[in-house]
């Protein structure tokens, strides 16, 4: 319950603070001396840091950025650094390539660089280690993006002007918002995150002010600092709470923070983008690597040294995986005690006593708490709609006040039904990792694709058996519990046909021209996306070897005395 009230009041303060408009507070509206918009801006390199991505992808949204940043008429201020910690041959050859034509293509020499580590030592966080300590001492700002991360250039120039406004602020976090996917799962999220997103963020900055966290990427850092204190041990033991720390983002601004630097969420700050996992699977996949990241900081939190919010911050990444099992556990507890309470009788007289006594009712007070944690839930998703009155520029963008509240009802039922099949991953997450069995760090799948029935099952079956076999015994032995339960079975039992039909492609395409789930994004994109799409579509390389569509690159540099004078092996 203390979980569900955190996340409501942070909700309503940011739902107050878009409302009114007046935060004086924000890192962006504070008074500081400006230097003039015409003064050259520091060095400041763009970080993107990568593991066996897909190349063309990553190449795509770095010409998109770059094209966008050419735009601002500061370019000539900003480096770019691909930092692969690539290990397969294939996506490593491919890669070089593309920073080739990419070079090429835009005279980047000089200002767009490559390189690949011989070891994989301590994955992201060493990968930016490694740079800072190379080559950090030529700038004064890094940004640091993700594989699918694309941001417009007025942003990347407002980002280094705020930092040089505050010459106190150690990193700027900007909330990215998540686009371009079409599946019907991703869709529906990407709506929920640009809808929700912005009230929830305003609402943190509220709270957090320059006790801000950090996020790992679309941010900027102060490189010294970041030098200075950020260097991460390993934990003691084996994984998976000991060794490398996984969810290192967290950390890093603690140690800023107890360094004495600031760090700030500039949550009014637009031009961020990131992209989601296509299906439930990839999206429970990706929380099972941040799972045991986040568990790993139940160590940190008890450690000496780390301010208050520091902890807190530790303490809610924790919380955000531990809620399911507790959760399940609620359920379980409750379903139990119903059960018992329909095999006692009640007895009116004790001993002696001719007055009967009455069993003590709490109806009231458990459906007081019940439509207080209701409230608490769906109250949010309501004020993000109201906000929508306010300004007729973002309302025409979410498709209008009606299919902008019929996406909402549709997005609310698709959280119902999907929310206890992510309880059932993370329980499953949480009590891997507690019998110490390491996920490790792989590669995601970012690219639209479907989930087939076979996957579906096999995912799936178990949660799905446990939905039927729950429901049965609920009905069979406490009939009343059954019906309150049912939000929780349904969305077990009907597991395998959500995932697979929310997977969809054409549901997806089919929701976006009836206007459901419309973004601002999707209905007025920015020149930066429509720069992405081009590269994508286009995709016309300078180097004659990437027209070609070889059985193997690595071969091919092995063979080809072209190719093998193209990269570095």
């Amino acid at each position: 319950f203390s979980w569900i009230c955190v996340s409501f009041w942070t909700a309503f303060m940011g739902f107050f603070v878009i409302l009114t408009g007046r935060d004086r507070w924000a890192i962006s509206r504070q008074s500081a001396p400006f230097s003039a918009p015409a003064a050259p801006l520091p060095r400041t390199a763009i970080l993107m840091p990568i593991y066996n991505e897909d190349s063309e992808r990553v190449f795509a949204g770095l010409r998109a950025i770059h094209r966008s940043l050419a735009d601002t008429g500061r370019l000539g201020d900003f480096d770019f650094f691909v930092l692969s910690d690539t290990r397969d041959p294939e996506v490593w050859v491919e890669e070089e390539l593309r920073w080739q034509d990419m070079v090429r293509a835009l005279d980047g020499k000089g200002r767009i660089f490559y390189r690949n580590r011989p070891e994989n030592i301590s994955r992201k966080s060493g990968n930016l280690e490694d740079f800072c300590t190379r080559w950090g001492g030529h700038y004064r700002y890094m940004i640091v993006l993700d594989a699918d991360s694309i941001m417009k250039g007025e942003t990347l120039v407002e980002m280094v002007r705020i930092m040089e406004r505050h010459p106190r602020v150690a990193l700027l976090q900007t909330p990215p918002v998540p686009i371009n996917r079409v599946s019907l799962f991703a869709r529906i999220l990407q709506f929920a995150g640009s809808l929700y997103g912005r009230m929830f963020t305003a609402g943190l900055n509220y709270w957090q002010l320059g006790e801000s966290n950090y996020w790992g990427h679309n941010a900027i850092l102060r490189v010294q600092p970041f030098l200075d204190h950020c260097g991460l041990p390993k934990l003691p033991g084996r994984e998976p709470f000991g060794g490398d720390i996984l969810s290192h983002d967290f950390v890093e601004a603690a140690l800023l923070r107890r360094a004495g630097w600031e760090v700030w969420l500039a949550y009014d700050l637009e031009g961020s983008y990131e992209e989601i996992p296509p299906t439930l699977i990839d999206y429970a996949k990706r929380d099972r690597r941040w799972c045991q990241g986040n568990l790993q900081h139940l160590r940190l939190a008890l450690s000496q040294g780390f301010n208050a919010l520091s902890r807190l911050h530790f303490s809610m990444g924790v919380m955000s995986y531990l809620a399911s099992p507790l959760w399940l556990l609620f359920l379980i507890a409750t379903g139990v005690e119903a059960y018992f309470q329909t095999q006692q009788e009640p007895v009116y007289f004790f001993g002696q006593n001719w007055i009967p006594v009455w069993p003590v009712s709490f109806a009231v007070e458990m459906t007081t708490v019940l439509l207080v944690t209701l409230t608490m839930l769906f109250l949010p998703k309501v004020l993000a709609l109201a906000l929508l009155l306010k300004e007729n520029r973002l309302r025409r963008a979410y498709g209008g006040m009606l299919n902008a509240t019929l996406s909402v009802v549709l997005e609310t039922v698709f959280s119902v039904l999907t929310a206890p099949v992510l309880m059932l991953f993370q329980t499953k997450f949480v009590l891997a990792i507690l019998m110490r069995r390491a996920v490790g760090w792989p590669s995601q799948q970012r690219g639209d694709h479907e989930t087939g029935f076979r996957e579906a099952a096999l995912t799936h079956g178990m949660q799905t058996l446990i939905g039927v076999v729950a429901g049965a015994l609920s009905y069979q032995y406490v009939p009343a519990f059954f019906w309150w339960f049912i939000p929780v079975l349904l969305g077990l039992v009907l597991a395998i046909p959500v995932s697979m039909l929310s997977s969809s492609i054409a549901l997806g395409r089919l929701s976006r021209e009836w206007g459901l789930f419309l973004t601002p994004e999707e209905t007025d994109p920015p020149a930066v996306l429509h720069y992405l799409e081009e590269n994508l579509e286009e995709d016309e390389p300078v180097l004659p070897v990437l027209r070609e569509a070889p059985s193997g690159r690595f071969v091919q540099a092995l063979t080809d005395p072209y190719v093998l004078s193209l990269i570095h092996i």
